[in-house]
C-alpha cells in the first residue's frame, strides 16, 4: 500500500468533451489532459461542472460530445470520493469494516477480509490518525474523524487515479492539514490526484496544476496563471450569465481558445 515508487498510469486525455443532464451542457467543450503524477485542482464558481466532470472521468456520467481516452487504466483503477453530503452515515458498519471496503477489487464484493487485509485496515486507520478506532460506528464520528476514514479506505484501494470531490468541506484544520500530508504522499508515490476546491488559497499553496471552470474551462495550467484575477473575474462574470433555461449548445458552436493540453 503506498510503497511502489511510481504508478505507470498514463495521461487521462479529453478531446471537445460535453457533459449534459438532460441535454443541457453541465460541462462544454474541454480539452486537455491530466498528466501521470499530476496534482491538479478544478475550481469554479458553484454549480460550474466539477462535479459532473469528476462523475465523468470515473465513467459514471457519459460523455454526450468529445471523447475521455484513458490510455490503458479501467475505472478500476480510479479511486473516488464524493462530497460529505452524498454519503449514508447511518448504515451501521464499524470503522475496520468501512476501511475494509477499500479493498473489494482483491476480496471482491462479498468476500471477508483476511487477516493481511486487517492488518493493512489498521495501517491505513493508523496513518490517517485513527489508530484504535476499528471498533467504532460510523455514525458516531465527527465529521473530520468520518473523512479520515474515507482516506484510510481510498488507502487501502490503492488506486493509480485519486478523485476527490470538495474533501475538505466542514472539516477541521487539523484534519485537513493531515489529509493533505495523504495527498502529498499519494503525489510522491506518482499517483495522479485530482481535486474539487473551492478555498482558491488553499489550491494555491499545495496544488501546482489548476484547471478553471465555469462549465466551459477558463484555463488548465500551472495554479499561477489559471488563478489570475483576470481568470476569476471572468469565471465570476460567466457564472452570473448563466441561463438555466438554455437549449443545448450546438456542435461547433464554441471557441477553443482557452482550452489547452499540457503536460
Amino acid at each position: 500500500m503506498g510503497d511502489r515508487a511510481a504508478m505507470s498510469g498514463g495521461a487521462i486525455s479529453l478531446r471537445d468533451v460535453t457533459v449534459a443532464y438532460d441535454r443541457h451542457p453541465a460541462v462544454h467543450h474541454l480539452s486537455g489532459s491530466f498528466a501521470p503524477g499530476s496534482l491538479t485542482a478544478i475550481a469554479g464558481p458553484n454549480g460550474a461542472g466539477k462535479s459532473t466532470l469528476l462523475k465523468a472521468l470515473m465513467g459514471e456520467l457519459p460523455v454526450s460530445e468529445g471523447a475521455i481516452d484513458r490510455g490503458r487504466l479501467s475505472v478500476r483503477d480510479f479511486g473516488y470520493l464524493p462530497q460529505a453530503a452524498e454519503i449514508e452515515r447511518r448504515f451501521p458498519i464499524t470503522v475496520a469494516d468501512a476501511v475494509t471496503l477499500g479493498a473489494w477489487r482483491r476480496t471482491g464484493a462479498f468476500g471477508g477480509a483476511t487477516r493481511a487485509i486487517a492488518g493493512e485496515a489498521r495501517r491505513a486507520l493508523s496513518a490517517v490518525g485513527l489508530e484504535g478506532f476499528e471498533r467504532r460506528h460510523i455514525g458516531s464520528l465527527s465529521a473530520g474523524q468520518f473523512q479520515r476514514v474515507l482516506f484510510a479506505r481510498l488507502l487501502m484501494q490503492d488506486a493509480e487515479v485519486i478523485l476527490l470531490d470538495e474533501p475538505f468541506t466542514a472539516i477541521d484544520a487539523r484534519t485537513t492539514r493531515d489529509l493533505l500530508e495523504i495527498i502529498r504522499r499519494w503525489r510522491s508515490d506518482g499517483r495522479t490526484v485530482i481535486a474539487v476546491l473551492h478555498d482558491f488559497e488553499q489550491v494555491r499553496a499545495h496544488f501546482p496544476e489548476t484547471l478553471l471552470l465555469a462549465r466551459e474551462p477558463i484555463e488548465w495550467g500551472a495554479t499561477a496563471s489559471a488563478l489570475s484575477p483576470a481568470n476569476l473575474l471572468r469565471a465570476r462574470a460567466m457564472a452570473e450569465s448563466w441561463d438555466e433555461a438554455a437549449p443545448p449548445c450546438r456542435p461547433g458552436a464554441h471557441d477553443h481558445a482557452h482550452a489547452h493540453d499540457h503536460a
